[in-house]
């Protein structure tokens, strides 16, 4: 079997239908390539065939392009990797070149066979890229369907035809929401963007797709860039009305990426300097520019952590062997926001939750919290009434400790004290089941502490959520000292239903994100304290392109948070308390009433609708702002470094124990640098040795806190990397 068949039915419509063999998604491969231009050649070569439609066999039409094929072609090519990877893209543009001219007379335009594509449900990519170099596109009407062209979201752009010919279809300024921005779009929005050109019922698709062939005339079949005359929608670069969109679009790329993401400029450049020369020349300009990104170290990074790695732990690399765990009745005790958040995400995912709170008022107000975000759904026409009614029906808000008693997992999300948790993991351990196994949603109390008021440890687990819930990708598993495998499998599995990505790591205060986020933020509050320019330690943030500079991220989490984390670290540390500079400031903005976003008043000001209009100059009233400031890349050494340090450390120390998790955790839970592919890829961007000099040079200016770990000096006596010591099985990146 292969992964494109084909059939000429008695119409004499070729239909090449997309099945790849042993996938639940479709990808391309560089085999299946080659049998698509073998099925070309065919239709083209016989006479009886009057055109051609291309399908999926799959519930979906396609995924993209897999990106382990452009690691093998680097490999192959060896010296020369510039050269294989331009020598496979051109001639992927050769192929879909050929399917889209579709036998036409090169003089005269006339002479070819149609070619639609039927979109069955959701199409990225590649398949996208092939689905434009089609004559016609028809996609199903499902509300779950998407299409659009995603690469730029893993440091790639399109570079299968689909930036010159979707800038050329709707021109560059239409085209940047689905190539700049990575947009997935629904059907009908697709059809206004220009990715499709007819939505129809899923069982009329194919028979639409034939109709259309068979009925196609040349005039139909010529791409407007391939006739005489054609011009650039919205103005190429030269015409007064092009330069200022292009103006516009240099100006918002470098805004958004601050210069740190290679392929956003480079996708930029592939469309302007695309857009003056013929079409064919254009192609080639994009190919260039594609193996520019594929050779930048940006791109390996972020397809190694945000595809390769993701996609392994959210596949359960790191899943011990027991049975399946899948969760059939999860019970959520505390109504408030994340427990109603997890709520939620459950029985959106087709779990029956038992949504368990104090009185029946506050367990009801947890509910409303999923009808609310359901509501929205349906206003937007995401979600129909009868799938509102359907994930509601599946959470039961209630009172009662029995109504959990043939659950199969307990989250708990009451308050963050120790002694409710104790009293309720003793209560529902009165009702479940011995099998239930118990997870505490807790971002910083030790889970081994917790797990001493169960009377199964093995039993107890910590799984923590992060906010908003129905939001944010990322859910860290704690193991405690006597946390069996079972209990990991129950975790990981029911964080696959949910559809986020684990990362399992061992108990320690603050466990991984927390332990790495603190010190950021402390660091940015810190500089603060030492007359350092406020904007500037935002900006620096940014300009590493971090989502949220350490002053708005605590603003977001609110600074009386700050206050109760500061106090009860310095209660268990003691003496060993590094952080008396940052609770100066903390604690007198916190005794100033500003605690954040949720007052309207923090290291930033709000106005009325709670819409953030600026720094706060009155902190300068308090700590000074110097006359010398220090250099940009200090300040950034700084905040980087505070975090990194952290991560090595956990590493070092056994909480971490996969560094793809170290990678993928950093970026999805807190946005740590995207562009560097997580702390251990950045490590290993700029050198063991590097990495050192720099901990070496802060250490002597602003303390033991940036002593370089034993770890990372090990390493540059053994001339390491990071992912070359520690992946089990190092991962392929393009």
């Amino acid at each position: 079997m292969t992964d494109f068949t084909y059939a000429v039915g008695d119409d004499g419509v070729a239909v090449i239908t997309w099945d790849a063999e042993g996938r639940s998604m479709n990808v391309l491969t560089r085999e299946a390539f080659a049998t698509v231009e073998q099925h070309i050649d065919s239709a083209l070569a016989d006479d009886a065939v009057q055109g051609i439609v291309i399908t999926s066999g799959k519930k979906d039409f396609a995924g993209g392009m897999d990106l382990n094929v452009l690691a093998s072609i680097r490999e192959e090519a060896g010296e020369d990797a510039a050269k294989g990877l331009f020598d496979f893209t051109m001639n992927g543009h050769r192929i879909l070149r050929k399917l889209e001219r579709a036998g036409l007379d090169p003089k005269t335009n006339k002479g070819g066979k149609p070619v639609a594509c039927a979109i069955n449900g959701t199409c990225a990519g590649i398949g996208t890229e092939i689905a434009l170099a089609c004559h016609r596109r028809f996609m199903t009407d499902s509300p779950k369907a998407r299409i659009g062209l995603p690469e730029i979201l893993v440091g790639l752009f399109p570079g299968g035809g689909g930036t010159t010919r979707y800038s050329r279809m709707v021109g560059a300024m239409a085209a940047s929401p689905v190539l700049l921005e990575g947009k997935m779009l629904d059907p009908k929005k697709a059809k206004g963007a220009g990715l499709v050109d007819e939505v129809v019922a899923a069982d009329d698709l194919l028979q639409a797709a034939k109709d259309w062939v068979l009925s196609a005339k040349d005039a139909d079949i010529v791409k407007p860039w391939d006739l005489k005359g054609w011009k650039m929608p919205g103005g190429a670069p030269y015409h007064p009305a092009g330069f200022m969109t292009f103006v516009g679009a240099s100006a918002m790329v470098n805004g958004k990426t601050q210069g740190v993401y290679p392929a956003a400029k480079a996708l930029l450049s592939a469309v302007y300097e695309g857009a003056m020369v013929p079409f064919d020349t254009a192609l080639k300009i994009e190919a260039r520019w594609f193996v520019s990104v594929l050779m930048d170290p940006t791109s390996s990074a972020m397809i190694r952590s945000l595809f390769l790695n993701k996609q392994a732990l959210e596949k359960g690399a790191n899943r011990p062997d027991v049975p399946d765990q899948t969760v059939k009745k999860v019970g959520v005790l505390g109504a408030g926001m994340m427990g109603a958040g997890i709520a939620y995400v459950a029985a959106n995912a087709g779990i029956e939750v038992v949504l368990l709170d104090r009185d029946q008022a506050a367990a009801e107000k947890g509910k409303g919290y999923a009808e609310g975000i359901l509501a929205k759904g349906v206003k937007i026409r995401k979600v129909t009434e009868d799938k509102m009614a359907e994930v509601l029906g599946r959470i039961n808000a209630t009172t009662e400790y029995e109504a959990l008693s043939d659950c199969d997992l307990i989250v708990e999300a009451v308050f963050e004290d120790p002694g409710i948790k104790a009293e309720v993991t003793k209560a529902v351990e009165a009702v479940v089941g011995d099998d239930c196994i118990f997870a505490t949603n807790t971002s910083t109390l030790p889970i081994s502490d917790l797990a001493r008021a169960s009377k199964r440890p093995e039993q107890f687990i910590g799984i923590h959520f992060f906010s908003p819930v129905d939001k944010m990708m990322l859910v860290e598993i704690i193991k405690g000292r006597e946390t069996g495998e079972r209990a990991v499998a129950k975790a990981l599995d029911f964080v696959r239903q949910i559809r986020k990505t684990p990362i399992v790591v061992n108990d320690a205060r603050f466990f991984y994100a927390n332990r790495c986020i603190i010190p950021y933020i402390n660091e940015g509050i810190r500089m603060v304290g030492e007359g350092v320019e406020p904007a500037l330690v935002e900006n620096a943030a940014k300009m590493l392109g971090f989502p949220l500079g350490p002053l708005q991220l605590v603003d977001e989490t609110s600074i009386d948070l700050g206050v109760k984390i500061a106090k009860a670290t310095r209660a268990a540390m003691g003496d060993a308390y590094p952080d008396g500079a940052v609770d100066d400031v903390l604690f007198w903005m916190a005794d100033q009433g500003r605690m954040g976003r949720k007052t309207g008043s923090g290291f930033y000001t709000y106005d009325d609708k709670g819409k953030r209009q600026g720094l706060w100059e009155g902190i300068g009233d308090r700590y000074a702002v110097t006359e010398d400031q220090p250099e940009l890349t200090q300040v950034q050494h700084r905040l980087m470094m505070a975090q990194v340090l952290e991560a090595v450390r956990a590493l070092e120390e056994g909480v971490l124990e996969d560094i793809r998790e170290g990678d993928v955790g950093a970026i999805l839970g807190w946005g740590f640098a995207p562009w560097s592919g997580g702390p251990f890829s950045w490590l290993d961007r700029i050198g063991a040795a590097r990495a050192v000099e720099i901990c070496e040079g802060l250490a002597a200016a602003h303390g033991d806190r940036f002593t370089a770990p034993d770890l990372l000096r090990e390493m540059v006596e053994a001339g390491q990397t990071f992912y070359g010591r520690f992946a089990a099985e190092p991962a392929q990146a393009a």
